[in-house]
């Protein structure tokens, strides 16, 4: 029977497609013996969820189910062919009831993260989803707080947070090399916001369940405009280059310095539009000190923007990264290089020792995991808090001030800010 509703528990239920709401029905999993393979169903098997989808079983999985709303579209047929075995579904509690799983991945677009994980979760099944973990702050925590409660073995697709090259960064950072660090830069060059909604109406391509696509959002018609790609410039769907990139950026400063929650956030671009996400966005954050080290300042910059540090004589030229200012120096960083600057007073650095093992891989991590019970870097208790700090950022943008977080309370100093914490789900859909 469904649980009763709370604040930190889904039910979901679609009329359309007969299914009661709340809970899956589908029974715990299985207990894997280590020649077993972990049988995984994909939610999303086009774009990056075809990624996903061939990294798992690379990394020893079966593919036992398939799930995608569109069922012409080309990656999706040809995923088809490949896991022909597979059972193939439209819809994703039809999938995780009929049983036979043991783990999800879920890469649909952001406004239907939470939905599934969550469904999945309720199922006991271990879970893979992609970045950002949500669409809001509250569903990040909402999904964080299950997982726990659930025990399951979970990872959020931050893929280069497996790579050696953020692993040495993390061990220069803590070791001290750059002394105490009170400030960081994070800038990507990507752009994806602006526009308004279309005011044509095409027909919907055939195989697509375009009710099943929008899902918990609001209800408007099909454009090209939103499938497949270009949902992220969208409010309802997506949130932007911040919502799509910061987490694998943010994330090496978020690694290295121990974040966690934010206690002020605000943010600077264009007047909000009703529709779509800023073309050019930046968001300052302070964070807390943390044990010995002291509070933080980290600045996020998109659509072009860069920090000023950048043009001073010496800095490289580099294109989306990470600069760490610190009392004794600065070190900048992108997913495969860094550089301890000024370079002069560096000349002769050590390494400090190798304390981060490199990883078996990003999905074989979580496969091997979820077999053994084992640790994941990227859990949804990291990455729900990750992504709990990047999505505050959306929040302050499209509430025009700056708000002071309450991050036990789960609310701001300002009412505007607190409704986009969370959102109203569409019904028969319920939050």
């Amino acid at each position: 029977m469904p649980t009763p509703l709370t604040r930190r528990t889904f039910l979901l239920s679609s009329a359309a497609a007969g299914l009661a709401a709340g809970v899956s029905t589908a029974a715990a999993p299985r207990r894997l013996a280590p020649s077993e393979k972990l049988r995984v169903g994909a939610i999303g098997i086009a774009g990056q969820g075809a990624h996903d989808l061939d990294a798992v079983k690379a990394a020893g999985a079966e593919i036992v189910a398939l799930c995608d709303v569109d069922t012409q579209r080309k990656q999706v047929l040809s995923q088809r062919k490949v896991y022909a075995s597979a059972k193939f579904f439209t819809d994703f509690r039809k999938m995780i009831d009929a049983g036979g799983l043991d783990a999800v991945i879920v890469a649909t677009p952001d406004h239907t993260h939470a939905p599934a994980t969550v469904y999945a979760l309720n199922a006991n099944l271990h879970v893979f989803c992609e970045k950002p973990l949500t669409h809001t702050v509250q569903e990040a925590r909402v999904v964080a707080e299950l997982a726990a409660k659930k025990k399951r073995v979970t990872q959020m697709g931050t893929l280069i947070h497996a790579g050696n090259n953020y692993r040495r960064v993390v061990e220069i950072i803590r070791a001290g090399a750059i002394g105490p660090v009170r400030e960081v830069h994070v800038w990507c060059a990507k752009s994806w916001g602006g526009g308004d909604r279309p005011a044509a109406r095409p027909p919907v391509p055939p195989g697509l369940d375009w009710d099943l696509w929008v899902g918990p959002a609001p209800l408007r018609p099909y454009s090209p405009a939103y499938v497949p790609f270009n949902w992220r410039r969208y409010w309802d769907f997506g949130g932007g280059t911040l919502n799509d990139m910061a987490c694998h950026y943010v994330d090496l400063p978020f690694w290295a310095l121990d974040l966690r929650h934010p206690t002020r956030v605000e943010a600077e671009g264009p007047p909000p539009h009703a529709e779509t996400a800023a073309v050019a966005l930046t968001v300052r954050y302070d964070f807390p000190a943390r044990g010995t080290r002291p509070a933080l300042k980290l600045t996020w910059y998109d659509g072009g923007r860069k920090p000023a540090a950048l043009n001073a004589a010496g800095m490289p030229r580099w294109g989306d990264g990470v600069l760490f200012v610190g009392a004794k120096g600065m070190l900048i960083a992108d997913y495969n290089n860094y550089r301890l600057l000024p370079e002069k007073a560096f000349e002769g650095f050590v390494k400090p020792k190798q304390t981060i093992p490199n990883s078996i891989g990003h999905y074989k991590e979580w496969v091997e995991a979820c077999k053994t019970g084992g640790p994941t870097t990227c859990n949804f208790d990291y990455s729900g808090a990750l992504s709990e700090a990047v999505l505050l950022g959306t929040v302050a943008y499209r509430s025009g001030k700056a708000i002071v977080w309450d991050a036990k309370g789960l609310k701001t100093n300002d009412p505007v800010a607190d409704r986009l914490v969370r959102k109203a789900y569409r019904a028969p859909w319920k939050l």
